[in-house]
């Protein structure tokens, strides 16, 4: 069975520690003791909150086969007079898009505005942490 610590937890759902202790005082999450004394979350209570918590994209009027929405903040746009990178920070995730300058500026994309990073891919690649 899968545990891990409140540090642990906090890093794999992009909040502070604080946060997932205010959450097991709330109730949401439960601890148990680990072999060293360490209060740790089991793997699959928090996978089942992770999922809970997960924020969706709001008011998104269209229909789309695309399951992997990240909704971020815009924290850099570097621009030519055709092209554009524009970087997201999707909770603990870093997402770059490459995009038309006529798209931002049609998007109204600034550093500090919000969007959503819709991912679409053929493959998608699985890797687990080797044991430390």
């Amino acid at each position: 069975m899968a545990q891990h610590r409140i540090s642990e937890a906090a890093r794999l759902l992009g909040v502070s520690d604080d946060t997932v202790r205010r959450w097991v005082e709330q109730g949401k999450l439960a601890t148990t003791t680990d072999s060293a004394g360490r209060a740790v979350v089991d793997g699959a209570e928090l996978a089942a909150h992770a999922q809970a918590v997960a924020t969706a994209a709001q008011d998104d009027p269209h229909a789309s086969s695309a399951r992997n929405r990240f909704v971020g903040l815009v924290t850099a746009i570097t621009a030519d007079t055709v092209m554009a990178q524009v970087e997201l920070q999707c909770g603990p995730f870093r997402v770059v898009s490459l995009m038309s300058s006529e798209a931002v500026r049609d998007l109204g994309l600034e550093v500090g505005s919000t969007a959503v990073a819709v991912v679409k891919a053929t493959t998608v690649i699985v890797e687990k942490e080797r044991a430390r």
